[in-house]
């Protein structure tokens, strides 16, 4: 059975018209005869959404009863066993109710396209796992129902359905979205214009994206290897020589005049697995990229300008930077070089050649170590010279052997040379053998005349054979070194870099591990002061330089107090302590200087955020206090000013019951708005520290009634549970009062019809603990303390409930008055509000001090 299709409508935010553009396609694959239905379509009480519907089938939802309230899902067994040809499934990423067969809708779209139905759904941006915490952090919202990234990218079609964010706004504020009581919420929160810009920018790129592997896929199943220009990308090739960081601002240049253009960097690394580049100067030029917005990739090759290009080819790369020749002219007249060849080979990538100061200057290679020990080649001159001279004289005394012979043992002896010591006691030992040979054992003798042309050829062999293993000796063992060398680097990185991940502070964790790495008595990073940066000369000041960070025992304060110096920049400089380092040392250190430098700046953006943090939250808490009063101040005064001006109103005459009616709204309204400001301001003196708290014995048995009397008819069902024998409690009278009436209240709101919450107290360990039990949907554990934020009402997404104060202010007033609120699970389901009081046959009354 072929498998259904996936049409996903993507949106930036609610209301940019998702399930109207699916409804749109319903209908015209209906018109063209396809079996269409409706298995689940959320019109949220928009008109024109409920209008779109029209004549489409709908498959009846199911019902499903959890905790006591029933709730609709789509039946996914009826939309089954209906098997249409496309079924309409609204919000991908909604989560089932308990009690369904999935536990996400997109699971439920799954086994619909498993049976062979083609799909068309919606998701808005925020849902998407990857982008969840980037769309958290900019709207400040949480979106607890997300979708796999995977589930939305494996769609054959994904539209965006796009709206400027002033015209969603418009939407907005013509009720076409959300409910009139709703909108002045919305529009000053969620659904400013900085947040949907952003969310708009979210979604076009993540559709770009996805559009990008669609068109890689494409070009991979129809083997195109031609670079389609659908998107700039530019590849900065790097060497890990000096010239690599101006390669790279050239590079990121060239990128920043197309927008949206992206930038890569790549090193071709040696497939031997041989040290080739500098590994500080590639650790210090990838930190430069990925700073500029670039990402740094490296690859194996031994054709660099084929691997270069496989690896542009790859990404569909539009334009590559290489950096002019550093080779001499001599050199370039032998072979063409990297970048003349890359250009020949490029086809249709753009190769730009840029200049530097180190092109033409040849390469500045290190000195090359010798491949054996000096002790190894003084014993490989001294069996030359020994060996050679002792060789001849058992070759006079065995006068039976011919040259041949005689040229085959003195070639043995070279060999053996050469192994003992290398390439230079191997040349000593082929020339001596060779002149050797020539006067002792070719005709005529004692003399370096060779009278037979076979003989000098013979002795040339010789010597081209000796030399010629005496290079492969000496270039192995080279290896050999290198390798060792390299393995040894390797695993020091991999030291260093394992210490850095495991502690808990990037840079000391460092420097510590470099300090114990290398045996080092101390290590520090040094920065120059602002005062001598503007001045010549000044690194040789006095003072100069601050200790920034260091470890071990008396770290070095100036460049020229340590036996090593690895500058970093023009400001930072690694000074190490206690014994000088190899030159061959010193690259895996200036290596990890580089990353010194990132581990400083890291720690200070970390200081600077946590300075931000409080005045971020002040500000947070000030917009979302402003949000407030914009909104829940002005719904109870324009209800009272409504009926206070009915009442004044000279053109409506109202009878005795009207006027009633509008009074008692007058009062109620007044009243709510005198709690809210009661709210607001005690929170205000909570945060002040400036609430005082007067404490007395009260029993719950009279604090409870008076709090339910205060909550009006909507407490009329709640049942109370209050033992006769309950020691007092020892709290303020009216603060108590303010915490039952919150409590209360939010269990009510939350409560399923008919099962109103239940008030139970009990005392235990010189407490007295009153328990709030209501068994609606309750709240995940790891949410717990997110109800207790203020400005914020869990899982609700209006502004009609209040402004989100209650229960932040009743654990600030619970905890003045030396006790506190704890939320538990009711058994059955639900939640439990748990109001702990110091009993007050445990102390006398007093002024609990703040």
């Amino acid at each position: 059975m072929p498998r259904g299709e996936l049409r996903i409508y993507l949106g930036a935010a609610p209301g940019v018209g998702k399930t109207y553009a699916m409804l749109e396609e319903a209908h015209r694959r209906a018109e063209r005869g396809t079996d269409v239905v409706i298995g689940f379509v959320e019109t949220h009480g928009r008109a024109h959404t409920a209008a779109m519907i029209g004549d489409l089938e709908l498959v009846p939802r199911r019902t499903i009863t959890y905790r006591g309230a029933e709730f609709t899902e789509m039946d996914l067994d009826a939309v089954l066993a209906r098997r249409p040809g496309v079924a309409v499934v609204d919000e991908l990423a909604h989560t089932n109710v308990p009690g369904s067969r999935n536990d996400k809708r997109w699971r439920d779209v799954q086994e619909l396209l498993d049976a062979g139905v083609s799909v068309l759904s919606t998701v808005n941006v925020q849902h998407l796992e990857s982008v969840n915490d980037v769309v958290a952090q900019i709207t400040g919202t949480t979106q607890r129902e997300t979708v796999p990234d995977e589930i939305v990218r494996a769609a054959e079609q994904v539209e965006l359905v796009d709206m400027t964010p002033e015209a969603l706004r418009r939407r907005m504020a013509h009720g076409n979205i959300y409910r009139p009581d709703k909108i002045d919420a919305a529009l000053g929160n969620y659904f400013r214009v900085g947040n949907l810009t952003a969310l708009r920018e979210l979604a076009l790129l993540w559709l770009a994206d996805k559009v990008d592997e669609q068109l890689d896929a494409y070009r991979a199943q129809q083997g195109i290897s031609e670079t389609w220009e659908a998107r700039e990308r530019v590849v900065v090739a790097l060497t890990g020589g000096p010239e690599g960081e101006t390669l790279i601002r050239r590079a990121a240049r060239i990128a920043a005049r197309s927008k949206g253009a992206d930038l890569l960097a790549v090193h071709v690394a040696r497939s031997d697995g041989l040290a080739g580049a500098d590994p500080a100067q590639l650790a210090r030029q990838r930190v430069l990229a990925e700073s500029l917005g670039g990402t740094y990739h490296q690859v194996l090759g031994t054709d660099v300008p084929a691997a270069l290009l496989d690896f542009a080819r790859g990404v569909n790369a539009t334009q590559l930077v290489l950096g002019a020749s550093r080779r001499g002219r001599l050199a370039q007249l032998f072979s063409r070089g990297v970048g003349v060849t890359t250009t020949a080979l490029s086809g249709a990538i753009d190769v730009h050649l840029v200049t530097h100061p180190e092109a033409g200057r040849g390469r500045r290679t290190a000195a090359v170590p010798a491949a054996l020990s000096r002790r190894r080649r003084l014993l490989g001159f001294a069996l030359a010279g020994l060996g050679m001279p002792l060789l001849t004289l058992l070759l006079w005394a065995l006068p039976d052997l011919t040259l041949t012979n005689d040229i085959l043992l003195f070639l043995a002896g070279v060999v053996g040379v050469a192994l003992v010591g290398g390439l230079w006691p191997a040349l000593v030992a082929a020339l001596g053998g060779s002149l050797l040979l020539n006067w002792f054992f070719t005709p005529p003798y004692n003399t370096l005349t060779i009278a037979e042309a076979d003989n000098l050829l013979a002795l040339g062999v010789f010597v081209g054979v000796a030399l010629a293993v005496s290079w492969v000796v000496d270039v192995a063992a080279r290896r050999t070194r290198e390798a060792a060398r390299a393995s040894a680097d390797a695993q020091t990185l991999a030291t260093v870099a394992g210490g850095v991940l495991r502690g808990q502070r990037p840079l000391p964790a460092l420097l510590d591990r470099l300090r114990e790495t290398f045996g080092l008595r101390a290590v520090s990073v040094l920065e120059l002061t602002a005062e001598a940066e503007g001045r010549p000369g000044r690194s040789r000041e006095a003072g100069a330089w601050r200790v920034v960070a260091s470890v071990g025992e008396a770290p070095a304060t100036s460049p020229g107090a340590g036996e090593t110096t690895v500058p970093v920049d023009d400001r930072l400089t690694v000074v190490l302590a206690g014994r000088r380092l190899e030159a061959a040392d010193r690259r895996v250190v200036e290596a990890f200087a580089a990353q010194a430098a990132v581990a400083l700046r890291q720690e200070r953006l970390a200081e600077e955020a946590a300075t931000a943090r409080p005045l971020a939250e002040a500000d947070r808490m000030r917009t979302a206090l402003l949000a407030a009063v914009s909104h829940d101040l002005r719904t109870p005064l324009a209800s009272a000013k409504a009926a206070v001006s009915s009442l004044r109103s000279p053109d409506v005459e109202f009878d005795a019951d009207d006027r009633d009616e509008l009074l008692a709204t007058a009062d109620e309204s007044l009243d709510r708005l005198g709690r809210l400001v009661s709210n607001l301001l005690d929170m205000s003196r909570l945060q002040a520290g400036a609430l005082g708290v007067r404490a007395t014995a009260i029993g719950l048995e009279d604090a409870v009634p008076r709090a339910l009397d205060e909550l009006g008819p909507a407490a009329a069902d709640v049942t109370t549970d209050i033992p006769a024998d309950l020691p007092a409690a020892l709290a303020d009278p009216g603060l108590l009062e303010r915490v039952l009436v919150n409590i209360v209240a939010n269990a009510l709101r939350h409560s399923p019809p008919g099962q109103p919450p239940t008030i139970t107290a009990s005392a235990h360990a010189g407490q007295v603990e009153l328990r709030v039990i209501d068994t609606g949907p309750g709240i995940p554990v790891d949410q717990w303390e997110h109800v207790f934020l203020p400005f914020q009402r869990l899982g609700d997404r209006d502004n009609q409930t209040g402004v989100g104060l209650g229960l932040a202010l009743s654990r600030g007033l619970a905890e003045a008055m030396g006790g506190g609120i704890t939320p538990e699970t009711t058994p059955g389901g639900g939640l439990t509000m748990v109001l702990r009081l110091p009993a007050a046959a445990q102390t006398t009354s007093e002024e609990i001090p703040e």
